[in-house]
């Protein structure tokens, strides 16, 4: 298009030509990984010096110092969002190259007779885990494809090959697996793309992760900037307050957006985009960064409130629910199937209820004043993934499906309950 080739010529004349050294032998920092089904793991980065083709025999520098042989035995350029494969690539060209068994971020990709590595690039360590297990609810293998132990592990590992992020060890049960990675965010787009693939699991509550140092219990820490309109400015300082957040920096352009800086707790964090979002009506922008390690910073609130515990299986009826709504939010409608220990509202004081959410109108022969009122209900509060994740306290997990998200008790029998966590102490 010749309205764009002003634009294109003002990129080549004001970004400078990668800069490098024609003596220098191949050097290629790997900063990201991907995987192909049919040449395996591929190491991807930009060649600083030097040039790679295919079949060209090549060193990996590992972080531990040694020095490993591997052949390019594919090597893809990238043109738009598409991996093109290519004979040869020289210094400034961002190239895939396949051919290494394990490879890592941070490695360097170099010369096989001369192997020069770059500077080595680190990590931020995860920061929050949670416990994904097999589906155990009595809905399980009903609306997904994938249900058992051996699919959820194998979709976790697959992820690994991708997710430089993420950990992966395994849980309390054969069942069960540890996933840490660097936020609740990460958790909930990891278990939204489970769900879209036919995936069934059920998870806990995020918990950050903390380490001993000196004998004292260290949390991570996170820099927080915000960039929001100036009439927000005291809602989101105050919410953070209450998350043990302390401002560092604040800056306003005079242009109605203010910038805000805080330092604040990684849990601070659990929960906090989509309530940041509804505090600034949508106009909010928010982004984090790993900020270290300090001593624990104290109790954050998290859910004052108890749960609407359903007590038996069975159809939700509009008769049960305009009965239970006056204790409470209500997160089901009308027609929605239970089970029993199934979550099916918020309690608007600190105790679990149990509630009979299934019972239908008896039919009688006897007319009152009243008995052919209509029902009122009231606004069902539907959850998102990242909000019911935020929501749910450590006796409790959230059932994800393809078709459904459902909030239930880790012990679904109401008889069982207390026993089973008074003998977990």
């Amino acid at each position: 298009d010749q309205q764009l080739l002003p634009l294109f010529e003002e990129i080549l004349r004001t970004i400078p030509p990668p800069a490098y050294d024609p003596e220098a032998p191949l050097q290629m920092l790997v900063l990201n990984l991907g995987y192909s089904d049919y040449v395996g793991r591929l190491a991807i980065g930009r060649i600083v010096n030097g040039n790679v083709r295919t079949r060209q025999d090549v060193s990996l520098c590992r972080y531990d110092g040694t020095i490993e042989k591997a052949r390019v035995t594919t090597l893809y350029a990238f043109e738009g969002l598409e991996r093109v494969e290519v004979a040869d690539a020289g210094p400034g060209d961002i190239v895939a190259l396949a051919g290494f068994e394990v490879v890592h971020i941070g490695e360097t990709v170099t010369d096989a007779e001369n192997p020069r590595p770059l500077p080595h690039v680190l990590i931020d360590e995860p920061t929050v885990s949670m416990v994904f297990s097999v589906n155990m609810s009595p809905f399980s293998g009903q609306e997904g494809k994938y249900v058992t132990s051996r699919n959820l592990k194998e979709r976790l590992e697959r992820e690994l090959l991708t997710n430089v992020s993420l950990r992966i060890v395994a849980g309390e049960g054969p069942d069960s697996f540890v996933v840490s990675g660097r936020g609740e965010l990460q958790m909930a787009i990891l278990i939204e793309m489970m769900r879209r693939e036919g995936y069934e699991l059920a998870a806990g509550k995020p918990e950050v992760i903390t380490r001993m140092v000196n004998g004292v219990r260290q949390e991570p820490m996170e820099k927080l900037v915000i960039d929001c309109p100036e009439e927000f400015v005291g809602v989101v300082t105050q919410k953070i307050g209450t998350r043990k957040g302390r401002m560092t920096n604040m800056v306003n352009h005079g242009t109605g957006r203010v910038r805000l800086e805080f330092r604040i707790p990684s849990r601070g964090l659990i929960g906090f985009r989509s309530q940041f979002l509804t505090d600034t009506r949508g106009t909010g922008l928010l982004n984090h960064l790993f900020d270290g390690y300090e001593a624990l910073q104290g109790d954050i609130p998290h859910r004052l409130n108890g749960a609407l515990v359903a007590d038996r299986p069975g159809r939700i009826t509009a008769y049960a629910i305009e009965h239970a709504q006056d204790r409470g939010e209500m997160f089901i409608e009308p027609g929605d199937r239970v089970y029993e220990g199934m979550i099916v509202g918020e309690n608007s004081r600190e105790e679990d209820i149990d509630v009979n959410i299934v019972k239908e109108k008896k039919l009688t022969n006897m007319r009152s004043s009243n008995s052919e009122e209509g029902v009122h209900l009231m606004p069902v509060h539907r959850m998102s993934l990242e909000m019911a994740l935020e929501w749910i306290r450590e006796d409790e997990l959230l059932e994800a499906t393809p078709t459904s998200l459902r909030l239930r008790k880790r012990v679904l029998h109401a008889n069982v309950r207390p026993r089973y966590w008074q003998q977990r102490g």
